[in-house]
């Protein structure tokens, strides 16, 4: 039987809510976006302070996927979270969103197989839970291949040995995230990026206690999400997850058994929230078929959801409690004011040419009109 929701009122996304640790301004989740503009040693540079502080009206920042090591990169200039620099970097960007009242989380993820060997130490190759290759290409830098992208390396498939290490590298990550001053962390169990793919039989063919079974399967993440809970709280962790998202080669024969039991798991550890992407990435909602609602009942915490999300839509499901709050992508890329935008239902911004979207600098970044100007942030200590 599906759980009951209370019903809100129908301007409920635009209240407060507290969510786990993290007291919101509104329901309105600014939600992970590649933006490939990190510096030398993949350290966020001052753009992305600005472009971040622009965006803290957002009720919740999740902030772009990040590293968790040098052997998790996937993409060309995306920021880390694992050496002191980086960490230095990411203080100046949590500190210009606190200036402005934000809550800000960090994203972070291991690439695994949707990577290339140009990222890799050592020219190696990328690690995945089995040697199959990822369908798909990656950013590997404007100016090189096919505008900038290029097919995914072949994978090496990770020892069993090397699995601790995988789960150690996203605690410290944690660690280290809340050093740089973020609120929490979500950790990207989507888009066939390596905890995804482990969860996945398309690219998971494994058969020791990590393959077979979806509990073996689930593993991974799930360990990864203790030692993180552990780490910082399990009241300033959420998890991402995408249950029949094509993104990234990712495929499962059987999704829907699969992801009620990664819920069944995930509820059991007190989480913030679980953030889930309904249908395909930037595509399809509703192809194929999958029992959403049958998922969110599973979860006692807090329920963001994704994809495809307009005003109407968004307002709907929070007031009727088949969601808590709404992520949004590309609408918080074009709109840095976006919260009021959906406030007054104004009118949004068109993007801009798609060659601003990865790499390059302030044009298509921080320079998207706001409806009332918006102020530089005020440097820490200044005021």
């Amino acid at each position: 039987m599906a759980r009951l929701y209370s019903t809100r009122t129908a301007g409920a996304l635009f209240e407060r809510v507290d969510v786990g640790a993290f007291h919101c301004a509104n329901r309105i989740v600014m939600a992970p976006l590649t933006r490939n503009r990190a510096g030398p040693g993949l350290v966020p540079g001052p753009l992305a302070a600005q472009y971040y502080a622009q965006r803290a009206s957002a009720g919740l920042i999740i902030a772009e996927a990040t590293q968790v090591s040098a052997q998790a990169q996937g993409y060309a200039d995306t920021p880390g979270c694992y050496t002191e620099a980086q960490v230095i970097g990411w203080r100046k960007v949590t500190d210009a969103v606190h200036a402005r009242g934000g809550t800000i989380v960090v994203q972070l993820w291991h690439t695994g197989r949707v990577s290339h060997t140009t990222f890799q130490p050592g020219g190696l190759a990328p690690v995945g839970p089995s040697a199959i290759r990822a369908n798909t290409r990656t950013f590997v830098g404007a100016g090189s291949g096919e505008g900038g992208f290029a097919p995914c390396s072949m994978p090496r498939a990770l020892e069993l040995s090397e699995i601790p290490g995988i789960v150690a590298d996203f605690a410290n990550a944690s660690l280290r995230a809340r050093d740089a001053g973020f609120d929490g962390v979500e950790i990207h169990g989507a888009h066939g990026y390596l905890l995804d793919a482990f969860l996945r039989d398309g690219s998971n063919h494994r058969q020791d206690s990590y393959g077979g079974s979806i509990d073996n399967r689930a593993r991974l993440l799930i360990e990864v999400t203790r030692a993180c809970a552990t780490a910082i709280g399990a009241d300033r962790l959420g998890v991402r997850i995408s249950p029949v998202s094509t993104a990234g080669d990712s495929h499962d024969s059987n999704p829907q058994p699969l992801f009620d039991h990664v819920v069944d798991r995930l509820d059991q550890l007190g989480l913030a929230y679980v953030h889930v992407v309904e249908g395909d990435t930037g595509g399809a909602r509703d192809q194929p078929p999958f029992d959403y609602v049958a998922l969110r009942d599973r979860f006692h915490g807090t329920w963001i959801v994704n994809n495809g999300y307009d005003r109407a839509m968004a307002m709907a499901a929070v007031a009727s409690g088949r969601a808590d709050l709404v992520a949004f992508g590309r609408a918080f890329l074009a709109n840095p004011d976006l919260v009021a935008r959906l406030q007054q239902d104004a009118a949004l911004n068109p993007m801009m040419a798609a060659d601003t979207i990865y790499g390059g600098g302030a044009h298509g970044y921080t320079d998207y009109p706001a409806l009332t100007p918006i102020a530089a942030p005020v440097p820490a200590g200044v005021g």
